[in-house]
C-alpha cells in the first residue's frame, strides 16, 4: 500500500499507467495473499471501479485485460468483475476484442454461467453489428444448462441478420412447436413468415439475375422465368399470397408486412 502511494504521487506523464502497471499476475499474487485470496480480488476489483472512472487518466485502458486477468486468477469464480469488465471495455474504451476476452474468461472459468456467451452475443449483435459472431456467442449460450428459452429466439434472429436462412428456419419452427406462450407463437410465426420471404426472394432474384445475364433485360413477369426454366414453380408466402413484382427496377417483395400479419 504505502508503494501505490508513493506511486500515485508521481506523475503521470513520466510513468504510465503507474497506479496498476506494478501489479505483477495473479497467479503470483494467488501465493502471497497467504490463503485471502478471495479478499484481495475484492479489493483490487473496488480499487479497478475508482481507477476506471477517473477521465483524468488517459491511459487507463491500456492495461484492462490485466487487471481483470488478475481478478480472475485470485477467485476465478467472482462472476462481477467479468461482467463489469466487459462493460468497460465496451461502453468507455470502445474494445470489442478486450470485452470478449473478459466474458471467454469468464466462461472458461465458469462453464456453467450462460450470462457470459450471453452477454458477447447481445455486444457482437446490438452494438458490433457482428451477426455471425452474435450467432456463435448465442449458440455457446444455448448449450449450457438452465439458459432461458430467449436465448434461442436471439440466437434465430442472429442467424436470420447473418443470412444463415436455413438455421434461422430450423430454430423459428422449434421454437414455434414448442411455444406454450401465444405471445411467443404469434412472434415465431411472424419471423417464419419473414424467413421464408427471405429465401424465396433470394431464389427469385437468383432467377431474374440468370434471365438478366441471358437476354440482357428484366423478364415481363415472375411467371416467364418458369417457362424458361429459371424456376421450378414460382413460390408464394406463408399466407399463400404471390410475392410483389417490378419489372422497371427488377425488385421482388412481400406483399404482406410480417408483424401486421
Amino acid at each position: 500500500m504505502g508503494l501505490k502511494v508513493k506511486i500515485d504521487r508521481m506523475p503521470r506523464k513520466k510513468i504510465p499507467g503507474s497506479s496498476i502497471i506494478y501489479l505483477p499476475s495473479g497467479k503470483y499474487l494467488k501465493y502471497a495473499a497467504s490463503g485471502y485470496s478471495s479478499l484481495l480480488a475484492d479489493i483490487i476489483y473496488l480499487w479497478s471501479i475508482q481507477y476506471y472512472s477517473d477521465y483524468n487518466i488517459s491511459d487507463r485502458f491500456d492495461y484492462l485485460d490485466h487487471i481483470f486477468s488478475i481478478i480472475a486468477e485470485l477467485d476465478p469464480h467472482y462472476l462481477d468483475p467479468y461482467e463489469i469488465g466487459a462493460i468497460i471495455a465496451v461502453y468507455e474504451a470502445k474494445n470489442f476484442d478486450k470485452a470478449f476476452k473478459i466474458l471467454d474468461r469468464g466462461l472458461e472459468k465458469n462453464p456453467d454461467e450462460w450470462i457470459f456467451p450471453f452477454q458477447a452475443g447481445h455486444y457482437a449483435q446490438m452494438i458490433k453489428k457482428d451477426y455471425e459472431l452474435a450467432q456463435k456467442y448465442y449458440k455457446k449460450a444455448m448449450e449450457i444448462k438452465g439458459s432461458p428459452a430467449l436465448i434461442q429466439r436471439l440466437y434465430a434472429n442472429a442467424a436470420f441478420k447473418a443470412t444463415d436462412f436455413q438455421t434461422a428456419w430450423k430454430n423459428w419452427v422449434e421454437i414455434y412447436q414448442t411455444a406454450k406462450d401465444e405471445r411467443i407463437k404469434k412472434i415465431a410465426s411472424n419471423h417464419l413468415y419473414q424467413v421464408k420471404a427471405a429465401i424465396d426472394i433470394q431464389a427469385i432474384e437468383g432467377a431474374i439475375k440468370r434471365h438478366i445475364e441471358h437476354y440482357g433485360h428484366n423478364p415481363l413477369n415472375l411467371a416467364q422465368l418458369v417457362r424458361e426454366g429459371m424456376l421450378n414453380s414460382l413460390p408464394q408466402d406463408l399466407d399463400g399470397k404471390d410475392y410483389v413484382y417490378d419489372p422497371d427496377t427488377g425488385k421482388v417483395k412481400s406483399a404482406t408486412i410480417p408483424w401486421k400479419r
